[in-house]
């Protein structure tokens, strides 16, 4: 539930100052979110005082705010910390009036991979409960390999929730080992909701639905999501699959063109720029695809003063549409000749930058600078592909797909050939066939 980048986002406070709060009342806390702080920063000391504390407050029944919220957080913090011995006081906590505190309980018990049946009763009890998020219960189920279950969930296949319904599907795939179903969820792909498609994608990969590949990766959503599944999907050892070439998936996913995917929305009137550079700042892919599709069938010496704007008033800082706007500079041109070496200075700092939530800018941006500065790109390369600057696997492979867009590989074969070496197998994959 929580990235292991954002575990210490308070790093003033120590051990024994988190733990301290957490034995305070509640009347000499300085603020009503101490003690979820104090819950959340123990992740960073595991250890038995650590466990101790969250338990106690697992079983804190005090109806008060900051207790409750604090409560949800200490079981998903004891989750984190694969502390069994929870178990029992956070399977009390099923039987509690508050719904999230059930459902972060819920999928702790996955995460511990929880094996006393009279918990799987319960769970099995929640799923007639619409009041509950009976996805995560289903999920639950189905990864604590509940046979017993597979009854409870299987009319669940027809729920008019999607996510209920997508999470039931790959569930009884995964439980009674039955696949009559699995491609339905071909159907939750272009849902309008966005987070149902991410769901619909997670639940693709829960029921090993290799044949559902090519359908994935039409799929309006972030690259990141298409990608884990394609990483999660994909047989070992295997260059083809169900009709598709692994290097060209991942090329497509890195070049990431829209016009490869099935986008959910239209415009009946194309609309003006403004609406357009303002549809990359929103949170749907599909309608930030169909911006960029749109876009790109504009004058770059219109749209260069709005974009460069609104980059310096908000762009920078928004990872959606700092990614949106890098691919929209790399899929036009001519740009204005004062916009170059603008855009070509973003991108080397969007190259450079080590802020976790920019990270699938920064191959895009390496394939922006082999459209807009194609000598420099390639010059820059073989730095690209080395390890230690850049540890993101897709930045090693996009800089491959800069040497093999310039024709490059025989000139760099030397850089390629140490490649080969590269820890991760679609790199070496890559490397490998521009090889030869």
């Amino acid at each position: 539930m929580t990235s292991s980048r954002f575990n210490n986002i308070h790093p003033g406070l120590s051990h024994q100052e988190a733990l301290a709060i957490l034995r305070r009342p509640i009347a000499e806390l300085e603020a009503a979110s101490d003690y979820y702080m104090a819950a959340s920063h123990l992740v960073n000391f595991p250890g038995e005082a650590s466990e101790d504390a969250l338990i106690a407050l697992v079983r804190n029944d005090q109806q008060e705010q900051p207790v409750q919220l604090a409560r949800r957080k200490a079981v998903e913090v004891l989750a984190l910390l694969g502390c069994e011995r929870a178990i029992p006081a956070i399977g009390d906590c099923l039987h509690s009036d508050d719904r999230y505190l059930i459902e972060n309980s819920t999928w702790a018990l996955q995460e511990l991979k929880c094996t006393d049946v009279t918990l799987h009763q319960r769970l099995q009890e929640l799923l007639a409960d619409p009041e509950q998020n009976r996805r995560v219960v289903v999920q639950c189920l189905a990864g604590l390999g509940v046979q017993a279950a597979a009854d409870a969930i299987a009319p669940l296949q027809d729920d008019s929730v999607p996510g209920v319904r997508g999470a039931a599907l790959a569930a009884i795939a995964r439980l009674q080992g039955t696949r009559s179903r699995v491609m339905e969820l071909e159907d939750l792909f272009t849902l309008p909701n966005q987070m149902d498609r991410q769901s619909a994608l997670q639940d693709a990969i829960d029921a090993d639905g290799r044949e559902l590949l090519p359908s994935i990766l039409q799929t309006p959503v972030s690259p990141v999501f298409r990608m884990r599944a394609l990483k999660a999907l994909w047989p070992s050892d295997q260059l083809h699959h169900a009709g598709l070439d692994l290097l060209d998936c991942l090329d497509g996913l890195l070049l990431d063109d829209p016009q490869q995917l099935v986008l959910v929305h239209r415009y009946d009137d194309e609309p003006a720029e403004d609406f357009l550079i303002q549809e990359f700042f929103g949170t749907d892919f599909s309608r930030c695809y169909l911006a960029l599709t749109t876009l790109k069938r504009r004058d770059p010496a219109v749209l260069w003063p709005l974009l460069w704007q609104r980059w310096q008033e908000e762009a920078h800082n928004d990872y959606g549409a700092h990614y949106f706007f890098i691919r929209l500079w790399a899929a036009l041109s001519p740009w204005p000749e004062a916009a170059q070496p603008i855009q070509e200075a973003l991108l080397m700092e969007a190259i450079a930058s080590q802020r976790p939530q920019f990270l699938k800018s920064k191959p895009a941006a390496m394939l922006a600078m082999a459209a807009l500065a194609p000598n420099r790109a390639l010059e820059l390369s073989p730095a690209w592909l080395d390890q230690q600057q850049q540890p993101f696997w897709e930045c090693r492979y996009a800089a491959l797909m800069v040497i093999e867009q310039a024709g490059a590989s025989q000139r760099l074969s030397e850089v390629v050939a140490g490649a080969l070496g590269d820890p991760d197998p679609f790199v070496q994959a890559k490397a490998q066939r521009l090889i030869g």
